[in-house]
């Protein structure tokens, strides 16, 4: 009788040279617990799809961005390496209509690589609007139709699974026949049972979608549920003979939308839908740059990603979403210190000239990869080598006399200072010595 399985070893440190010499890389000292249960890559190709500028401004506390802007981002979502982007819903208003022509135009004009899509509901008005986009927009888009699936959705709005696959049909027939790519979106999916999305999916294929979104709209799913919901569409798809692709999209309501994402991935979804900062409805969605960032480090995602932090400023800048402090990555304080312990090692790393070292002592996200540095503040937590790392970073003097003076006014605050207050401080000490002197 065979025992339990044994996990993997996690990769171990080398060790320390003896000599003193430098460590292959810094990497090359940590002890990757991560390794001992880690979920194999994906072996299906996968791509990502920006829902920014249409579930993301779906946000309460969004801004419905300029055009000027809209563009911008999408320069932007090119360069982070994402495949296709959502434009919005051209049957909302006659202004989404417009920027979604416009937005078709300048990705022809740049040439940017980027897949466009629009979305819908499964009514035929909004099969025209989409398709009044390719007309006047002079290049195909991917419809998404969607419709409320689960029985929750079904009982508030009187709807039966009749009506559901009816509708679908209608709307999906008539883009197919007009030459639109579909993907068929269930609202609700990850609260629907089998018995509804059996014959919703079946329907859909059948018409002509070739891409089934699995919607966790309310942020239900655990990534168990996530795993075996894309397992079980993937088993259906097989089980017609058509061809057929798994989208996974994600709210974040109980906070698991990361993991769902990833969860879903490694069932064998093959895209990923995701918003800029996880801006959406209530709590949002999956955060891309988040999602990107963990597929980065995964080991997952190949593209450079020294634009994210870009990236993530332009959505905050575009809707008017303030970037949280303490959000991974872009946030202000995903790599800034002013504690002296922490800032101290840093310090230390950096006096090696060895930035990817001070990257690694106390963040595992090397800072420079991704846009970002390192930074060391002064507060009512430093130390004598915040001072000073913080006045010769800038060129200032350091002396003994100053920086003790620096440190106790800083801890008698109870908030780090800004710059200028920092400088204004420095003055008035040059100031005093050279009167006193």
């Amino acid at each position: 009788m065979s025992g339990p399985s044994t996990p993997s070893s996690p990769r171990a440190p080398a060790p320390l040279p003896p000599d003193g010499s430098p460590p292959a890389s810094p990497e090359s000292l940590i002890y990757d617990w991560n390794q001992a249960e880690a979920a194999p890559r994906p072996p299906q190709p996968f791509g990502l799809i920006d829902e920014t500028l249409r579930d993301g401004i779906q946000s309460p506390s969004a801004t419905h961005p300029s055009l000027e802007d809209k563009l911008e981002l999408l320069e932007l979502i090119q360069a982070i390496g994402v495949d296709s982007v959502n434009l919005g819903m051209p049957c909302s208003s006659p202004r989404a209509l417009a920027d979604a022509v416009a937005m078709s135009r300048h990705i022809q004009a740049r040439r940017l690589t980027l897949t466009p899509a629009v979305a819908g509901r499964t009514v035929l008005g909004d099969v025209e609007r989409a398709l009044d986009v390719v007309q006047q927009g002079g290049m195909p888009v991917v419809l998404y139709v969607f419709i409320g699936a689960s029985t929750l959705r079904q009982w508030a709005e009187g709807w039966n699974l009749d009506f559901l696959a009816k509708a679908s049909a209608s709307a999906i027939s008539l883009a197919v026949r007009e030459g639109l790519e579909v993907a068929f979106v269930t609202e609700d999916t990850s609260r629907a049972s089998p018995e509804i999305l059996d014959p919703l999916f079946r329907t859909a294929l059948g018409h002509g979608a070739r891409r089934l979104v699995l919607c966790d709209t309310v942020g239900h799913a655990t990534p168990a549920g996530a795993r075996a919901l894309v397992r079980w569409t993937r088993r259906l798809i097989a089980s017609t003979g058509v061809p057929g692709q798994v989208e996974w999209h994600g709210h974040n309501d109980r906070g698991l939308s990361l993991d769902n994402a990833l969860a879903a991935l490694s069932a064998g979804a093959d895209r990923l839908q995701a918003c800029g900062l996880g801006v959406g409805e209530r709590v949002g969605n999956t955060a891309m740059d988040v999602l990107l960032l963990n597929l980065k480090l995964l080991g997952w995602y190949e593209h450079d990603l020294s634009r994210l932090a870009d990236y993530t400023r332009k959505v905050s800048e575009a809707l008017c979403i303030p970037i949280p402090f303490n959000h991974p990555l872009s946030g202000r304080d995903a790599f800034r210190t002013g504690t002296g312990v922490h800032a101290s090692a840093i310090i230390k790393a950096l006096g090696r000239d060895d930035g990817r070292l001070a990257d690694h002592l106390y963040s595992s996200i090397p800072a420079r990869e991704f846009g970002r540095e390192q930074r060391i503040e002064v507060g009512f937590m430093s130390g004598l080598s915040n001072v000073r790392f913080w006045l010769e970073s800038r060129g200032l003097p350091s002396n003994e006399p100053l920086c003790q003076e620096l440190l106790a006014w800083a801890k008698g605050r109870d908030s780090l200072p800004r710059e200028e207050e920092i400088l204004q401080v420095v003055d008035a000490s040059h100031y005093r010595k050279q009167t006193a002197g």
